[in-house]
């Protein structure tokens, strides 16, 4: 096989499971040091044994810009630099709508779905400058970019703010060789859409595979699949993109096969 991220340096948030996990492992297997920033410190330990001395484990809150220095130090100390960040960190957030909404509901939303992605991006820039460029890649929602009622009012509303913040960071970066691209995930089978769909984790086994144009259910790996693409040299002339992975919810969601049950 090609090692496609032969010789970089990745940090991953969330990288401790769902999508971030099976874009660690898929990092690895293509060359890459990988540090995992995860909040759950059982988690990152276990993967980090799992996956060996490709992998550090740095417990890291991402609203705290300390925590993430201190993954992309971890990256730089023991790795010898940063080429990739993969901000994959997320939360559906408070589910209150406009006339319900507590300010601190909405602060703590923001928090964590865009202030964090502005402090990933921020940490990011002056070791991926000592490297000569790097990667940057985001993660937003088809609930920001077309499918405004389908999320939350705080998730969707920050989810679309990261796409601007990906192309306007794309923009600023550009000169100095530093990529930043937005993946925009669909309709998954993950902890996050059970807690958001229904709470219980008991969704219709064909639900996921109904909702958009393909019908196909989605996998986990489609997405490690567009990570490792934006990483990677293959995209190395790609910035400032919005790329769903999403079997085309985001052209057209199917009104019968609603998430929401």
């Amino acid at each position: 096989m090609t090692q496609l991220l032969q010789g970089r340096v990745a940090v991953i948030t969330g990288g401790a499971a769902g999508f971030g996990l099976v874009s660690a492992e898929k990092f690895v297997a293509h060359g890459a040091k990988v540090v995992i920033a995860d909040i759950d410190a059982e988690a990152g330990r276990t993967a980090q044994e799992r996956l060996g001395d490709a992998v550090r484990f740095v417990q890291t809150d991402v609203r705290k810009e300390s925590d993430l220095r201190e993954a992309v130090n971890a990256a730089v100390t023991h790795f010898g630099g940063l080429d990739v960040m993969y901000h994959n960190a997320g939360t559906v957030g408070t589910p209150a709508g406009i006339e319900e909404m507590a300010v601190e509901q909405w602060n703590a939303a923001m928090d964590m779905l865009l202030t964090a992605s502005m402090l990933a991006v921020k940490v990011s820039v002056e070791p991926m400058k000592a490297r000569g460029g790097g990667s940057i890649i985001l993660t937003s929602s088809g609930a920001g970019v077309r499918l405004g009622g389908s999320g939350p009012l705080a998730y969707s509303t920050a989810k679309s703010a990261v796409l601007m913040l990906g192309q306007h960071s794309a923009l600023k970066l550009g000169k100095h060789r530093i990529r930043v691209n937005t993946i925009v995930p669909g309709a998954f089978r993950t902890a996050l859409w059970d807690k958001h769909a229904l709470g219980s984790g008991m969704l219709a086994e064909n639900k996921f595979a109904l909702m958009q144009p393909l019908p196909i259910e989605g996998n986990p790996r489609y997405i490690a699949d567009a990570a490792l693409f934006l990483a990677s040299d293959m995209s190395e002339f790609v910035t400032g993109v919005i790329l769903p992975v999403d079997g085309g919810l985001t052209l057209h969601r199917n009104s019968h096969a609603s998430i929401e049950g």
